[in-house]
């Protein structure tokens, strides 16, 4: 979740002490990983999941605020546009009473949570991108209240001096200019974080790297943006878009975007956070009253502040995360590359596939990122969000295969060995697993169920483009409340 800040105007000052503020940050980290002082407990895992609003009609709902007055649970939280929550869930060990206990959890504060909203006429739903969403709902009313995201918007427009061009490319084409950053609201997404000790940081960081487009691939579930067609995950460069501070002369000029896959195989987590102030200039330099050093000096846990604040402005596919839980310190891969939904079933399983095959890939004598270049890694993404689950991608040993045969082939094996190490038992994983290995054979997933549906609605009903994507969002939404994983949604 986001740290909320005040309304403010920067000064040049401001500016000049954050940049130190953060240096001493930046060195203070690199002491403390030196004396080993995190929380070093492990696997512990966490999952924030973002929604968006729909109203009976399964429109846009610009009514986060009610909602979130309604639900009353400190665990939801607003995000970027008024038609979005997010949800915290606690984290856990990731086989303290197994995945029926989390699954139950996670359902009962979904379910609470879209009862409470619909005693004031709102839906909530899972998915990539609303397909319902159009143009004129993202201008610049829909931004959320919360002063955070009012900076932000201020600060990429300050920086880019022009407005945003959207362009992506799919059965149909998107072209179109933005004023604000709320076309980034569109992109709902699930994230998994793991904590990981940090000697360990680098394997688990790179892992999650190399096997982001499967991810992508076997998951995606955001095939349509203001009534188009486009990429399987158009979430992706969306995102990638709706960010961007660079106007096209700085692109040219090799300048990093913000939102980043990376450049390089990592050998600590510090390289990570070294980047973000080499690359990076601040978004919200705001500069807290604590002092890093002293505080490490008294013996005491230091937040960082600057270092995370800034951190949470530069958006990794996968992102590091230091915070202080109890008094110590601990490190997180946070994994953001999936979309939302569709069920809680669905998610259960990417994670599965998630903290099974990185925890066999760091096990692994001879690394994948050893044998794999990282421009293959990052076109793998792309190609994922372009393509879906019939993306070709390449794995070393394998060469360029479709995603669903590399999965079945090579992966799930693998996702299997990493959950037995990680203490969870057949009886657990294979119920968890079993629902992307047969993603895989039908080759079926959010992505695909939304474009068949659409188009028998089209065909069948002859019906417009928006209405089409209005029932099917309205079949998709009943589908969600059932829980049956997405490969088994009919479409007649």
């Amino acid at each position: 979740m986001g740290r909320d800040v005040p309304a403010l105007v920067f000064t040049r000052e401001d500016r000049r002490r954050y940049r130190i503020k953060m240096q001493e940050c930046l060195d203070v980290f690199a002491q403390m990983l030196r004396e080993s002082r995190f929380d070093a407990e492990w696997p512990q895992v966490g999952l924030e999941i973002e929604l968006n609003l729909t109203d009976t009609e399964a429109e846009p709902a610009m009514r986060n605020s009610d909602v979130l007055d309604a639900i009353g649970d400190p665990a939801w939280d607003t995000e970027l546009g008024r038609f979005n929550l997010e949800i915290n869930i606690p984290p856990r060990r990731l086989t303290a009473g197994g995945p029926d206990a989390w699954e139950e959890e996670i359902r009962a504060a979904l379910n609470h949570a879209d009862e409470r909203a619909r005693t004031v006429g709102v839906q909530l739903i899972m998915i990539g991108i609303l397909p319902t969403l159009q143009e004129a709902d993202v201008g610049p009313k829909a931004l959320s209240e919360n002063a955070r995201y009012h900076l932000i918007n201020e600060q990429v427009f300050a920086a880019r001096g022009e407005d945003l061009l959207i362009e992506l490319d799919g059965v149909d084409r998107l072209r179109t200019y933005a004023e604000t950053i709320t076309p980034e609201a569109a992109c709902t997404s699930t994230q998994f974080h793991l904590q990981v000790p940090p000697e360990e940081f680098a394997d688990y960081w790179n892992a999650a790297q190399a096997i982001a487009g499967v991810q992508v691939a076997l998951a995606a579930n955001s095939p349509f943006l203001f009534g188009k067609e486009l990429a399987h995950e158009t979430r992706i460069p969306l995102f990638e878009q709706a960010t961007d501070t660079r106007p096209v002369e700085i692109k040219a000029q090799g300048v990093r975007p913000r939102v980043w896959f990376g450049e390089r195989w990592i050998n600590s987590v510090f390289d990570l956070f070294e980047e973000n102030l080499r690359y990076f200039p601040a978004l919200l330099p705001l500069c807290e009253d604590q002092d890093p050093k002293r505080t490490l000096e008294r013996g005491d846990t230091p937040e960082l502040s600057e270092l995370t604040l800034h951190n949470g402005t530069i958006y990794r596919w996968n992102r590091p995360v230091y915070a202080v839980s109890r008094g110590r310190p601990h490190l997180r891969v946070e994994n953001r590359v999936l979309p939302a939904g569709p069920t809680v079933a669905d998610t259960l399983a990417n994670g599965a596939f998630y903290y099974g095959l990185t925890r066999a890939l760091v096990d692994e004598d001879r690394p994948v990122w050893s044998r794999m270049s990282f421009s293959a890694a990052e076109d793998n993404l792309h190609a994922a969000a372009r393509q879906g689950i019939d993306a070709r991608l390449y794995w070393p040993g394998t060469g360029e295969v479709p995603a669903h045969e590399l999965a079945l082939r090579r992966l799930l094996p693998l996702a299997h060995q990493g959950l037995e190490r990680s203490g969870m038992d057949a009886a657990w994983r294979e119920p968890l697993l079993g629902i992307i290995e047969q993603r895989c054979v039908t080759a079926r997933n959010g992505a695909v169920w939304q474009k068949e549906m659409l188009h028998r609605f089209e065909r069948a009903e002859h019906c417009g483009r928006h209405e089409a994507l209005r029932r099917m969002t309205r079949q998709y939404i009943d589908y969600m409340h059932l829980n049956a994983p997405v490969h088994t949604w009919p479409v007649d």
